[in-house]
């Protein structure tokens, strides 16, 4: 006999196996929407209103696809998780609030992200508050591991709801098909909403309405989750509100949650200070400075420019200024430009010399016919990673090797190439000076406001411009004169020759508005400066190391994944073996989608929808190979196996750089073929094992836990760089294919 406690507990898991299989292909269909669409929202709401998250949307998606893997463990429970989301959902975002709330509030209140003095990599917009004056000091490892829990908690009710349909469903292969697809509307519903820019109200409001759906379906939607479903809407819309009251503006932008303060003209990404735009008449010199300069040493104005970055207009306002015949400006988030269009006092972008672009900045280097005297890298640095797969940035491929080639060769014989930023650290500055005496054969000048003579490699840098291209004239005036003088208002700078200008002859009054320019002295102290490369895009990753902050992120996020799997885990009389083939398969395929995005956003730009095809793409090779095990002919497994390998053997012994010129099949046929095609393998091994696995909900359970472990071994390519990373992911199918098959356990 079953003793009480188990039957009462079959009993209730009984209930959602009694709906009618329409039904539950539905709710397949229903989930696979859900965790995709809810799974985007999250990762972008979250890394907007948890400070400085942004920078590790990673954990949001891990966090999901923890949630999801104990959701299908937990199957065979009797507890309703799904009746957990309201209040489980709710808390979590109310979390989010109140830190973000405290932050702003309470000044020595400080999130330590990787010691930014002396950090092993940068984080932009994390130093504004130091540790050494800190009230209260936290590191962020301990933000993201708290948010990974909660986040995690969020969706297991919807992998609860998606183990049982799986487990009741007759056709396995045709269930996980209909999961597919409603993934691949989820894709397409989210994308939609990216283009329509759409605020977060919407995006939930969709969750909402479809777990609600859920609930009700099971007799779970009381009034109290109701009211708590109701509170969530309301919670992911207050940052907006509370802006509105404050008098500014709201948007969001396929990358961003943009605020913008019309009073003081101010541009806000994720909640850290971007970019403010600058009237000509009242500031912003630097802006001004590679111009003055040309014309100083008897150039004429710059014919052809191509600002990258360009924002909302300030380089544009005084490119314009100083006489530039026509301008390529190129931005990628689609906000911000349209802020600068719309509020730039100036007005630059109406300008007929102008032509905007929306585009990744590499992208449009590598695609443009266009010649020019002048590329401009105006501050390009974001505030967001490129996506939740990889930890590289939306910038991360304009500063590489191979970028600085694809500029010098736009470039007109005599042209000059720019960049500025606040730079943070002298061996950031060290890499790309170095990168560009390299490619252009001659030292770059490099100038720093304020002036500094020399800049060791291991000191903080502030604001420095570096000038490359082997533009002699210039030079030869700094070697003849020293110092370039540059007023602090730009109009008084158009009809003056900063070499000429001597402070000194001035009265008094006007002396400090003149600022100091001349090359600053690079001193390099240790080792030969590692250039960033296409295959590893990391500029502001001191050296090929994985920093101590991502080693205590993955040791802590590994400890509590395993907490939490451990918890779902059946236990008793009805023990279920933990499917390790699914589990590397898992583990190999997240690797493979972060291979595949990075790789596409090379070829075709780190934009949203470029993000969006891929994993449309990947989705519906899976779909392709449920379709063939359905169909198709049988075949034995190690067929499989080896094909997978054997692409991903080529992929890695050959170097990517071969595929960035030639023809559209050189150029792009073949490298998506290498980057896309061992997915439609590997989605025929996952469905032939899952059609035979006699623990549907354990196999698919056993499958996302580790995508989770690949989600963290992504962090390896720090060290190896993306193309040795499927290294890593040969070794997981290896492992996978020596796995012996679980079979389905006995009857309680």
């Amino acid at each position: 006999m079953v003793d009480n406690t188990v039957a009462s507990s079959l009993a209730n898991v009984a209930a959602p196996a009694q709906i009618d299989a329409r039904t539950q292909g539905l709710n397949l269909f229903l989930t696979g929407f859900l965790v995709l669409f809810l799974e985007l929202a999250c990762i972008r709401w979250f890394a907007a209103n948890v400070i400085f998250l942004q920078f590790f949307t990673n954990v949001v998606l891990l966090a999901c696809f923890l949630g999801m893997s104990c959701g299908c463990m937990a199957a065979h429970q009797g507890r309703d998780w799904l009746s957990y989301f309201p209040i489980l959902a709710l808390a979590t975002v109310v979390a989010a609030l109140a830190l973000s709330t405290v932050y702003g509030w309470w000044s020595g209140f400080v999130i330590d992200v990787g010691h930014q003095k002396s950090p092993q990599e940068i984080f932009f917009g994390t130093e504004y508050r130091s540790a050494d004056i800190a009230q209260f000091t936290i590191p962020i490892d301990m933000v993201a591991a708290v948010f990974f829990v909660l986040v995690a908690l969020m969706f297991v009710g919807l992998g609860q709801v998606l183990g049982r349909a799986f487990d009741a469903y007759p056709n396995r292969v045709l269930g996980y098909t209909l999961n597919i697809i409603g993934s691949l509307v989820g894709i397409v519903g989210f994308s939609l909403i990216s283009l329509l820019q759409l605020p977060p109200a919407v995006w939930f409001f969709i969750s909402v309405a479809g777990i609600a759906h859920l609930l009700r379906q099971a007799d779970s939607l009381t009034l109290p989750r109701g009211v708590a479903l109701v509170a969530l809407l309301l919670a992911v819309t207050m940052p907006s509100i509370a802006r509105a009251r404050n008098g500014s503006e709201s948007y969001w932008s396929p990358y961003y949650a943009v605020e913008y303060q019309p009073d003081n003209l101010s541009i806000f990404a994720n909640n850290i200070g971007h970019q403010t735009m600058v009237p000509f008449d009242t500031g912003g010199s630097s802006y001004s400075l590679i111009h003055l300069l040309r014309k100083a040493v008897g150039g004429l104005p710059f014919a052809d420019v191509l600002i990258i970055g360009a924002g909302s207009g300030n380089d544009i306002s005084h490119a314009l200024r100083n006489g530039v015949r026509h301008i390529d400006a190129v931005e990628i988030d689609p906000v911000i430009q349209s802020i600068g269009v719309r509020d730039n006092p100036d007005r630059p972008y109406s300008d007929p010399r102008v032509s905007r672009h929306l585009d990744d900045g590499r992208h449009y280097l590598r695609t443009t016919e266009h010649k020019y005297d002048l590329v401009e890298y105006a501050l390009v640095d974001s505030l967001v990673l490129h996506s939740g797969y990889a930890n590289i940035r939306l910038e991360s491929y304009l500063f590489t090797e191979q970028a600085l080639i694809d500029i010098k060769n736009l470039l007109k014989p005599d042209g000059v190439f720019v960049t500025y930023n606040f730079f943070r650290q002298g061996w950031v500055v060290e890499r790309v000076a170095a990168m560009a005496e390299k490619v252009f054969g001659c030292k770059p000048l490099v100038i720093m406001l304020p002036y500094r003579e020399t800049l060791p490699s291991s000191s903080q840098a502030g604001f420095t411009i570096i000038i490359a291209g082997c533009n002699q004239p210039i030079g030869d005036a700094f070697a003849a004169h020293k110092n370039f003088w540059l007023n602090t208002l730009p109009a008084r700078n158009l009809g003056a020759n900063g070499f000429d200008v001597q402070p000194d002859a001035l009265p008094a009054a006007e002396r400090a508005d003149w600022q100091q320019i001349a090359p600053t002295t690079l001193v390099h102290e240790a080792g030969t400066p590692r250039f960033a490369t296409d295959d590893w895009p990391f500029l502001y990753l001191h050296d090929k190391l994985i920093p101590d902050l991502n080693i205590r992120s993955m040791v802590i996020l590994g400890v509590l994944g395993v907490a939490m799997v451990y918890m779902f885990l059946p236990k008793g009389r009805r023990r279920i073996r933990f499917d390790r083939r699914m589990f590397f398969l898992g583990a190999a395929f997240m690797l493979l989608e972060t291979k595949a995005v990075v790789q596409l956003a090379l070829l075709f730009g780190s934009t949203w929808i470029v993000n969006s095809l891929v994993f449309f793409t990947a989705l519906t090779l899976i779909l392709l190979a449920n379709l063939f095990v359905l169909k198709g002919p049988p075949t034995r497994l190690v067929w499989h196996y080896a094909g997978l390998i054997a692409l991903l053997t080529v992929t890695i012994v050959t170097p990517f750089d071969m595929f960035l010129s030639g023809d559209i099949f050189t150029r792009y046929v073949v490298p998506c073929a290498l980057a896309l095609g061992p997915m439609f393998f590997a989605g025929v091994i996952f469905a032939r094992l899952f059609r035979d696995s006699g623990d549907p909900d354990m196999a698919f359970a056993s499958n996302i836990a580790g995508s989770l472990v690949g989600g963290l071994s992504e962090t390896f390519s720090m060290l190896l760089g993306f193309r040795y990373l499927l290294l890593l992911a040969i070794a997981f199918y290896l492992l996978s294919a020596m796995m012996t098959e679980v079979r389905k356990p006995a009857a309680v």
